[in-house]
């Protein structure tokens, strides 16, 4: 195999449909990290016509390889010519922000949910538009395959590196897109799960970045920030991971509690009874206020909500009855930030934990989403258990990841099995929804492979408990083994 050819395959093994992930030192290392650098720097030149430097924004979270990551990205991008604007540990979000507010390219060097082996990056183009494999990642994985096997070309003028604090203005930010300031006294629990929520939340719910005394009592867990995540993962989807934080919310009575997942973009929450609140049902609260908000503004304006397609038909019930239009969107943080653009759509929402802002250049940011929960749940005297019922799900099976090894076969067995009792789709996977009458309960699933892992993933909803265990039990039997 030549080195091209050797470049080419080490790549392949991280570069994804819209990020960067791999297990560090094994298919992700510093090397990597600084042709992957360089090759951005050239992209988003290629799209800043008669500018002398292109400016690109790095952060990194606490992850024990991402100082050094950031370094070499950084070194990377200048050697082909970029002025580099390091802003140190931060949330993703943030770096959305520097992004959006500078109309800046910027990247993340984080892993986000997964283990404390891996890490990988999140690229962002000026605005924080995203960068998927059609929008340029693509172009990326192939120039930096041409720099690791043949070394960075310098350009003719170099680049510069300067550092920014962007915290205080972030935080000062998010507080001007939701008041607090009149909801009554709530005591929350914070699970920051050792992630980057333990440097943002300070910031933005208390004074470390100066701001006004909101009424809002914070009970911290795990703030520390720790990249070797030593008291549970930092991914709050999986139900072991939110148990301390269950338990903390029923210990000190607290009137919610959230869960970060590790560079702090998505929000998980729980309710005063250590109760999980869905997310379709988080995105339906969320979603309803932002919509009155712009129908009061404007009653004739068309207002759009984007939801992918295995979030709950509550949801998009939820949306019409708010007289907003829902538009169904693929699974995907770049693909739906790219339909958030398009469409103009003042909110989006993922099964996952993100959720997405027209008020923040249409990004997702996980704590927003949280001061919006904030905000609703104390401008009214019910608890959150009762805000999250009136919103909650149909029956649903939550995700399950299966190894199939064939997937056209799997879709092919699934077409073969419901034919002539269900509509097909395959939008994004395969989504099988069931002829039913109006006297039976109406019944969907997809199925789609993974866009991060070697995995099929299912989901199922279902108009009753009964019916969501009849359809989910029957599509394992013909996906299992």
């Amino acid at each position: 195999m030549s080195s091209s050819e050797e470049a080419i395959a080490h790549l392949s093994a991280v570069v994804r449909s819209y990020d960067v992930r791999g297990r560090v030192g094994q298919e992700l290392t510093a090397p990597i990290v600084r042709a992957l650098g360089a090759a951005f720097a050239d992209e988003v030149t290629a799209q800043q016509v008669g500018a002398p430097h292109v400016e690109i924004v790095v952060g990194h979270d606490m992850r024990q390889s991402s100082a050094e990551f950031a370094d070499a990205f950084a070194d990377g991008a200048e050697q082909r010519g970029a002025s580099v604007v390091m802003i140190g540990l931060c949330s993703t979000d943030e770096t959305y922000f520097m992004s959006g507010r500078d109309s800046v390219p910027a990247v993340m060097v984080t892993a986000s949910h997964n283990p404390a082996e891996y890490n990988g990056l999140k690229f962002s183009r000026a605005g924080a538009t995203s960068m998927s494999w059609d929008t340029g990642l693509s172009a990326v994985r192939e120039r930096a395959a041409g720099y690791l096997s043949d070394g960075i070309e310098p350009a003719a003028v170099p680049g510069g590196r300067r550092q920014a604090d962007v915290l205080p203005a972030y935080a000062a930010h998010l507080r001007s897109l939701v008041d607090l300031a009149p909801v009554r006294p709530l005591r929350v629990v914070i699970d920051a799960g050792n992630g980057m929520a333990g440097l943002t939340v300070p910031a933005v719910l208390g004074a470390a970045a100066g701001l006004d005394v909101v009424p809002i009592e914070v009970i911290p867990l795990y703030f520390e920030l720790d990249g070797s995540f030593p008291n549970h993962a930092p991914n709050p989807m999986l139900p072991q991971s939110v148990l301390d934080l269950q338990q903390a919310v029923i210990a000190h009575e607290a009137d919610l509690g959230l869960a970060f997942d590790g560079d702090a973009d998505r929000c998980f929450v729980i309710d005063e009874a250590g109760a999980a609140v869905d997310p379709s049902a988080l995105a339906a609260i969320v979603a309803r206020r932002l919509i009155a908000r712009d129908r009061t503004a404007d009653p004739d304006a068309e207002v759009v909500v984007l939801l992918n397609l295995v979030t709950s038909r509550r949801l998009s019930e939820t949306i019409e009855a708010s007289g907003a239009v829902p538009v169904v969107t693929r699974v995907g943080h770049s693909l739906i930030k790219e339909d958030m653009r398009e469409t103009g759509a003042v909110f989006g929402a993922e099964h996952s934990g993100h959720y997405y802002f027209r008020d923040f250049f249409g990004a997702d940011n996980g704590l927003l989403t949280a001061l919006h929960v904030l905000a609703e749940l104390g401008g009214q005297p019910l608890p959150l258990s009762a805000l999250a019922a009136a919103v909650a799900p149909y029956a649903m099976s939550g995700e399950i990841n299966l190894e199939v090894d064939d997937v056209p076969g799997a879709y092919a067995s699934l077409v073969e099995a419901y034919s002539g009792a269900a509509d097909f789709d395959e939008f994004d996977g395969l989504t099988v929804t069931g002829l039913t009458s109006t006297t039976e309960p109406f019944w969907w699933f997809n199925v789609r492979p993974s866009n991060t892992e070697p995995v099929l993933r299912l989901n199922v909803e279902a108009g009753t408990p009964a019916e969501m265990v009849r359809v989910r039990d029957a599509v394992l039997a013909l996906l299992e083994p």
